[in-house]
């Protein structure tokens, strides 16, 4: 064996909250002795070619390097920040909800109840997916062979669960700051984001919180009476990768706003997506009328989330415009009321 590419099924969220069938891709590689042959060009189109046949509308996967999967027409769909909060400092100001109860889970806890509570949650972001058995499956086993042992509290609503944090944490010592390290959070409402933030600030001997690969927009440093106590790492960097592997049902999934606007799409793997669409409110339709801009599937896989705005990617040439007046109108249309983000690594 010199190369392999692998994914499996789960659902992803679309603007509107629609949710869509999609291939997860993962275990991306060639042998190190046979790399510069064509072996992953041909690894990526016959898998993109079966998703095509079997009807999965997208795939998303998690790049290691940025060059690569644009050649097949993926694209950043989602971005993140990096974030640690000062947990010794850190005050919350009164405003903030008081949320509900917690319940404490071991190993053992966690892959019993979080599979359950995590499907019971409102995915409200575009591209958050579903997490199937063989997602947990992962999870666990490197879960169970962690240096430091993981962790998660859970958040009870006057409905039940409602939210959960999954971290580790490892202690002071030699004089090094204790750092608890958030592994994964989701809450279904402010008041669960609120009381689960109220749970790690209580955590003992831990200095700093820190969290990695959050949603761009997450209001975290607005509970705190100094905002400062929330300090960015590192700005924001790409996430999850999108392709639209049957073009035309991708777009009719999610929802717009705004007025219409007739776009031409390039897709040189998947040739049968290449075309004009009329793309509206109430439809999305093949048509022959002239296109307002022209776009690859990749920079169309970038605008599907809402994670860049038409005109961004028209200024640094990921589209060109031919009517220039479409790419406002594309702006205001593929827009989302959040940012998009994923929250599942695979």
């Amino acid at each position: 064996m010199i190369g392999t590419a692998r994914s499996f099924d789960a659902d992803v969220t679309v603007p509107g909250g629609n949710r869509v069938p999609m291939a997860a891709v993962t275990g991306v590689g060639v042998r190190a002795n046979r790399t510069r042959r064509g072996v992953l060009t041909e690894l990526m189109r016959t898998q993109l070619r079966e998703l095509h046949t079997r009807g999965v509308p997208v795939a998303m996967l998690y790049a290691s390097e940025g060059r690569i999967y644009g050649r097949f027409g993926y694209g950043i769909a989602t971005r993140t920040r990096d974030y640690r909060v000062d947990r010794r400092r850190a005050v919350l100001r009164p405003e903030v909800p008081t949320g509900g109860e917690i319940d404490l889970l071991g190993v053992d806890g966690i892959f019993e109840r979080l599979p359950r509570i995590y499907d019971a949650l409102p995915h409200t972001r575009p591209g958050m997916m579903t997490r199937p058995p063989y997602w947990w499956a992962a999870f666990e086993r490197h879960a169970r062979k962690a240096e430091n042992p993981i962790v998660a509290a859970v958040h009870n609503g006057p409905d039940g669960p409602d939210g959960f944090v999954v971290y580790t944490t490892e202690r002071s010592r030699h004089g090094d700051p204790g750092v608890l390290d958030v592994i994964s959070m989701h809450a279904a409402n402010a008041e669960t984001f609120a009381g689960l933030w109220r749970y790690l600030l209580g955590v003992d001997l831990v200095d700093v919180i820190r969290l990695e690969g959050r949603p761009a927009d997450e209001p975290t440093a607005l509970l705190f009476t100094d905002a400062r106590m929330c300090a960015p790492i590192a700005g924001e960097d790409d996430d999850a990768w999108l392709r639209l592997v049957d073009v035309p049902a991708a777009l009719a999934a999610r929802e717009y706003e705004g007025e219409s606007v007739v776009i031409e799409v390039v897709d040189p793997v998947l040739e049968a997506n290449s075309g004009r669409y009329l793309v509206s409110s109430g439809q999305v339709v093949r048509t022959g009328e002239p296109a307002g801009f022209r776009l690859g599937v990749d920079a169309l896989a970038m605008l599907y989330f809402g994670a860049w705005r038409a005109s961004a990617l028209a200024d640094t040439g990921w589209i060109q415009p031919i009517d220039p007046s479409s790419v406002a109108r594309a702006d205001r249309l593929f827009s989302t009321r959040v940012a998009a983000w994923c929250g599942t690594h695979f």
